[in-house]
C-alpha cells in the first residue's frame, strides 16, 4: 500500500478511561484487569496513575487508553494523564471522587459513562468540623447525573462485602454490565479467573455489580443530616426489668413526644455509668419538664421537653479517659473491626490506638481535693506536662495494651469521686439553671440555649474548645433576654460555631451581638 493509501486510513478510536480510587480500594487491580480484558482481544492498552497522600489515605487517579487493532500495524502515541472533556468512562470507587472528578471536568454530558459508588469514606475536612461537616451525597449524585451521558450508581462496597470480595470486582462487574467497553461479559469473568486470586468471591461480586449496572437502579444516598442514627421506639427499651419503672415513669410523667429520645437517654446514661446515673437522668430533665406547658409549648411540640432529654444525655455520658478506654476494648469493637477488615476466623487482626490525654485528663480521674492539688502546684504541672506531652500508642492484640485499656475502663465504679465528674456536674447544673431561668420569659431562646450543648463533644483539647465556645455562647444567649429576635441570633452563632473549626466566624459573630 502507498503512503497516500495508508494516509487514508484513519486510525483507530481510543476509549479514554480515568478511575478514581482511594487507598485500599483496589484501585491498582480494577486498572490491572481492565488492561488485561484489552489485551486478551489484541487491543492496546496503557495505563498510568498519579498518587495522592492528602485526604481519606490518599485518593489515586489512574488514567487508562485502549486502542483497538490497526489494520495497518501503526504504533498508538497514548497520553499520560486524563484530560477535561476526554474521557468516555469514568469509574470512582467513592461518591465524593465522582464529584471531584465532574468539578475537574472529567465527566461530558455527551460523552462520558459514569460508574460510581455511592458508599463515603468521609474526608479530614468533613470530620474535623464541630459539627456535622458531612457533604450531602444527594447534591453529587444529583450534578454528576447532569454532567454525565449515563450513570450507574449504587453501594458498591455494600455488594463487594456480600459476596464476600472487594469493591474493585463489583465495579469490574459494572462495568461489564454497563456496555460502556465493547467486550463480552464472558470477558470479563475470564479476566477474573486467569487472576487466580480470590476467584469465587470475585465472580459473585462481578455478578452483583454486572447485574445492578442494567437494572440501573435509584441511587440510595444518605443526606448530610441523616447520618445520625434515628431513635429507636421506646417499647424496645424493655428488654430489662429493672428499666421497667422508668419507663413506666416516662410514660406517666413525660410528654409523649420526648418518648423516643426519654429512651434513648436512659440507654446511654445506664451504659455509661449505671442504674442510679440513669435514674439522677430523669430526675435533671423533670426540672425543666415542669415549665414546658402552656400554649407556646404545645404549639412547638414540647419541644423544651425533647432538647432537654437529648442534650441532658449527652451531658451527663461525657468522653473522659474511662469512656474512651471502655469504648476501644469492648468486644464488639473488636468484631466490628474484624468484620471491616473481611478477617477469617484464623486471621490475627492487630489494632494499634492512640491517645492523647492531657495532664488536666489525668488529674480529672484522681479524687476531688488530690486532682485539685495536682492541677494547682506548678511543680506537678510541670512533671505531669513533660510525662504526656505526647500521645499513647497502645497494640491491644498484645495483652500489656489490652489490659492498660481494662484498667482504665476499670476506674469507672469510682467516677462519682472524681475530679472531673465534680467538674462537669458543676457545668450541667450552671447550664440549666440558666435555661431554666430564661425559659419562664422567652420558652425558644430557652430551647437554643439547650441545643447549645452540641458544641461539647471529644476530649482533651477537642472538649476544651468545645467548652470555651459553649460557654461564651450561653452567656451570650442570657444576655439576650429581652429581645424579640434573641432565639434567632442564638441559633445563628450556633451554626457559626459548628461550621468553622477555627472559630474566626463564631468569634466575629459574637462581637456583632455589640
Amino acid at each position: 500500500m502507498n503512503a497516500l493509501a495508508r494516509d487514508a486510513v484513519p486510525e483507530p478510536a481510543p476509549i479514554h478511561v480515568a478511575v478514581m480510587a482511594l487507598g485500599g480500594q483496589g484501585g491498582g487491580v480494577l486498572v490491572d484487569w481492565i488492561v488485561a480484558l484489552a489485551e486478551r482481544r489484541g487491543w492496546v492498552a496503557q495505563s498510568t496513575s498519579v498518587a495522592g497522600v492528602a485526604q481519606r489515605t490518599g485518593a489515586t487517579i489512574y488514567y487508562i487508553e485502549l486502542v483497538p487493532p490497526d489494520p495497518l500495524g501503526r504504533t498508538p502515541v497514548l497520553a499520560q494523564m486524563p484530560v477535561p472533556g476526554d474521557v468516555d468512562v469514568l469509574i470512582a470507587a467513592e461518591l465524593m471522587e465522582a464529584g471531584r472528578a465532574a468539578q475537574r471536568g472529567f465527566i461530558t454530558p455527551a460523552r462520558t459513562t459514569v460508574i460510581t459508588s455511592t458508599h463515603r469514606a468521609f474526608a479530614v475536612a468533613e470530620k474535623m468540623v464541630p459539627g456535622n461537616g458531612v457533604a450531602d451525597g444527594r447534591r453529587v449524585i444529583e450534578q454528576v447525573r447532569a454532567s454525565a451521558q449515563r450513570l450507574v450508581a449504587d453501594d458498591m462496597q455494600a455488594l463487594a462485602v456480600q459476596a464476600g470480595s472487594v469493591i474493585s470486582a463489583s465495579l469490574f462487574g459494572a462495568l461489564a454490565g454497563s456496555g460502556a467497553l465493547p467486550f463480552e461479559p464472558e470477558d470479563f469473568e475470564a479476566v477474573v479467573r486467569d487472576s487466580g486470586v480470590g476467584v469465587e468471591p470475585s465472580l459473585r461480586a462481578l455478578r452483583a455489580g454486572q447485574a445492578c449496572a442494567r437494572d440501573v437502579p435509584a441511587p440510595q444516598v444518605l443526606a448530610a443530616d441523616a447520618m445520625v442514627t434515628a431513635p429507636r421506639a421506646l417499647p424496645d427499651r424493655a428488654a430489662s426489668a429493672r428499666m421497667q419503672p422508668l419507663l413506666d415513669r416516662i410514660r406517666r410523667d413525660f410528654p409523649a413526644e420526648a418518648w423516643d429520645m426519654l429512651g434513648e437517654g436512659l440507654q446511654r446514661t445506664l451504659d455509661f455509668q449505671d442504674l442510679d446515673h440513669a435514674v439522677r437522668y430523669l430526675d435533671t430533665v423533670a426540672c425543666l419538664v415542669a415549665l414546658d406547658a402552656g400554649e407556646a409549648a404545645r404549639r412547638a411540640g414540647h419541644a423544651l421537653s425533647r432538647e432537654a432529654a437529648h442534650w441532658i444525655a449527652v451531658a451527663m455520658s461525657y468522653d473522659d479517659v474511662i469512656r474512651v478506654a471502655e469504648l476501644k476494648s469492648r468486644e464488639e469493637r473488636f468484631a466490628r473491626i474484624r468484620g471491616e477488615v473481611d478477617a477469617g476466623s484464623d486471621d490475627v487482626v492487630g489494632v494499634e490506638e492512640y491517645l492523647h490525654p492531657r495532664l488536666e485528663e489525668i488529674a480529672g480521674l484522681l479524687p476531688q481535693a488530690l486532682g485539685r492539688r495536682v492541677l494547682a502546684s506548678p511543680r506537678m504541672r510541670r512533671i505531669g506536662e513533660r510525662l504526656f506531652r505526647k500521645g499513647r500508642r497502645l497494640h491491644t492484640m498484645r495483652l500489656g495494651g489490652y489490659l492498660q485499656l481494662r484498667l482504665l475502663a476499670g476506674l469507672r465504679r469510682w467516677r462519682r469521686g472524681s475530679l472531673r465528674h465534680a467538674q462537669e456536674s458543676e457545668h450541667l447544673r450552671h447550664w440549666l439553671d440558666t435555661v431554666q431561668r430564661v425559659a419562664r420569659e422567652d420558652y425558644a431562646l430557652a430551647v437554643e440555649l439547650l441545643r447549645c450543648r452540641r458544641l461539647v463533644k471529644g476530649y482533651a483539647d477537642t472538649h476544651a474548645r468545645g467548652s470555651s465556645r459553649f460557654d461564651r455562647l450561653l452567656a451570650a444567649g442570657a444576655g439576650l433576654l429581652g429581645r424579640p429576635d434573641a432565639a434567632q441570633r442564638v441559633a445563628e452563632l450556633l451554626e457559626l460555631a459548628l461550621a468553622d473549626a477555627s472559630g474566626k466566624a463564631f468569634d466575629q459573630g459574637l462581637e456583632g451581638l455589640g
